[in-house]
């Protein structure tokens, strides 16, 4: 590649040595970007390592009070709250579930408070019925599911929990809304940090 230096002594450049110069400024200007980008894919590349069982298992473990892993499942207890992480490497999912109540004990305005947090203030946590059952979960895929989002998930999940039935959040974030159900946000409660 030749680079062609501005002549200093001289006053005039010829229209010839002009396009020279900027057309060897602008190779040396698309080559670098080009370096740069491909550093940068590269970089990511690199830093998207996979989430694996033993990962999930280790990342738990560090957050967790106690713990008991068999047969794809982890339960484990924040504070005094029970929670589970089932997965399934093969299927690529994944998901963190708490148990609440038991749904002969809700009122109805429980249920439906529940639905309109779940648009709202429940964010990447869901309310969720089964086996006659509420439960506070979040799914997700297991291999794109980064460190800093499954300890977010488990805070989420812990928080959606606890408030259910006060102030039905995950967060301190509430998307506003046309809500008509009696949910009070104003209520603030400080969690644990886990």
């Amino acid at each position: 590649m030749k680079c062609t230096k501005l002549p200093v002594d001289e006053k005039l450049f010829t229209r010839q040595q002009s396009k020279e110069y900027f057309f060897d400024l602008n190779r040396n200007v698309l080559v670098m970007k080009w370096f740069l980008f491909m550093a940068l894919l590269f970089s990511t590349i690199i830093s998207a390592q996979q989430m694996t069982s033993e990962r999930l298992i280790e990342i738990i473990e560090q957050e967790a009070d106690t713990l008991s892993i068999g047969n794809n499942q982890i339960q484990f207890k924040i504070n005094t709250g029970l929670l589970i992480c089932i997965y399934d490497a093969k299927a690529n999912r994944m998901r963190i579930i708490s148990p609440i109540v038991e749904r002969k004990k809700l009122t109805e305005d429980k249920l439906l408070n529940a639905l309109v947090a779940n648009f709202h203030s429940v964010l990447d946590v869901k309310y969720a019925l089964s086996d006659e059952i509420i439960w506070s979960v979040y799914t997700h895929p297991l291999k794109e599911l980064t460190e800093g989002q499954l300890t977010d998930a488990i805070q989420q999940v812990y928080a959606a929990a606890i408030t259910f039935g006060d102030t039905y959040s995950s967060t301190n974030l509430v998307f506003p809304g046309n809500s008509k159900r009696a949910i009070d946000t104003t209520k603030t409660r400080i969690l644990k940090k886990l």
